[in-house]
C-alpha cells in the first residue's frame, strides 16, 4: 500500500514521513504543501492512502477530501479535535491529532490496509440478493451469506461501498449506507452519522459525541443525536416494562 502526505508545515511533512517509515511498511511516494499540488498528482497517479492535514491556506483539507476521486482512503491529521467527527462526514476513515501518537498512528494504518484490501477485492459485484423481516442473503467475496439482522453491530459507509460488522466478520457490499438502511430494520437500526448505522440493541452507552459498543467507538453526528437519545432511551424504558 503507497501513501502521500498533505500539509503545509515542512517540519509536520517529515515528522509525518519518519514516523510512517518507522511503524509500518507504507510506501511513501511524495509530500505535498498544498491540496492543489496534490490534486494534480491525484490526477495522474493511482494513490491509496492521503494523510492529509485540515488547516492550509488556499485549499483546506475538508475541502479538498471532498473531490478526492476513486477508491483513495483519506485520514485526516489536524491540531483541532472538533473537526473529528467533521472528517468521518466525508467518508474519512479515521483522524490523528497533532502531536501524532505512534500507537495511534499504527492502529490507523492497520485500518486502512484493511480497507484497502476489502476494496481490492472484487466488490462490483457484491449485493443484498433478498431479504425477510429477520434476515437478508448478501454477496460477497463470491460467497452468498445470510445475516440475521440482529447479529449486525454496525454498518459503516465508505465511498460507494458499506462494511457491514458482525461480531465474527466484516463484509462489504457496493451500495451506499441510504440504500441498506431502507432494507434493514428501522425499528432495530439507527443512522447515527453520516456514516455510520448502529444497531441499537447493541450499543452499551452513549455521550455527546459518540455511541459506544463496548469498547467500539462510533461517531455521533450533531443533526442525530437528539433523536438517537430519544430512541434510545424509549427501547430502554420500554424493555423495563
Amino acid at each position: 500500500m503507497n501513501c502521500i502526505i498533505i500539509d503545509d508545515e515542512p517540519l509536520a511533512r517529515d515528522e509525518m514521513e519518519s514516523l510512517i517509515r518507522e511503524v509500518s511498511s507504507l510506501e511513501v511516494l511524495k509530500k505535498f504543501s498544498n491540496a492543489f499540488a496534490a490534486m494534480e498528482y491525484l490526477a495522474k497517479n493511482e494513490v491509496d492512502l492521503l494523510f492529509l492535514d485540515i488547516e492550509m491556506p488556499g485549499l483546506n483539507g475538508v475541502d479538498f477530501a471532498a473531490s478526492i476521486p476513486g477508491k483513495s482512503l483519506t485520514i485526516f491529521t489536524t491540531a483541532y479535535p472538533q473537526y473529528a467527527l467533521r472528517s468521518y462526514e466525508l467518508d474519512a476513515i479515521d483522524y490523528l491529532l497533532k502531536p501524532i501518537d505512534k500507537v495511534r498512528l499504527g492502529k490507523a494504518i492497520r485500518k486502512a490496509d484493511m480497507y484497502n484490501k476489502l476494496l481490492s477485492d472484487d466488490t462490483a459485484k457484491n449485493t443484498v440478493e433478498s431479504n425477510t423481516n429477520d434476515f437478508f442473503f448478501i454477496r460477497s467475496e463470491r460467497r452468498t451469506y445470510k445475516l440475521n439482522f440482529t447479529d449486525i453491530l454496525y454498518i459503516e459507509g465508505l465511498k460507494d461501498y458499506v462494511v457491514i460488522y458482525t461480531q465474527n466478520q466484516k463484509l462489504i457490499t457496493a451500495m451506499n449506507i441510504k440504500t441498506i438502511h431502507q432494507k434493514i430494520p428501522q425499528r432495530l437500526f439507527f443512522r447515527v452519522s453520516k456514516s455510520f448505522v448502529v444497531n441499537m440493541e447493541q450499543v452499551t452507552s452513549y455521550d455527546n459525541h459518540a455511541v459506544y459498543m463496548g469498547e467500539t467507538e462510533i461517531p455521533l453526528g450533531e443533526i442525530y443525536r437528539t433523536d438517537f437519545v430519544k430512541k434510545y432511551i424509549e427501547g430502554h424504558l420500554d424493555s423495563e416494562l
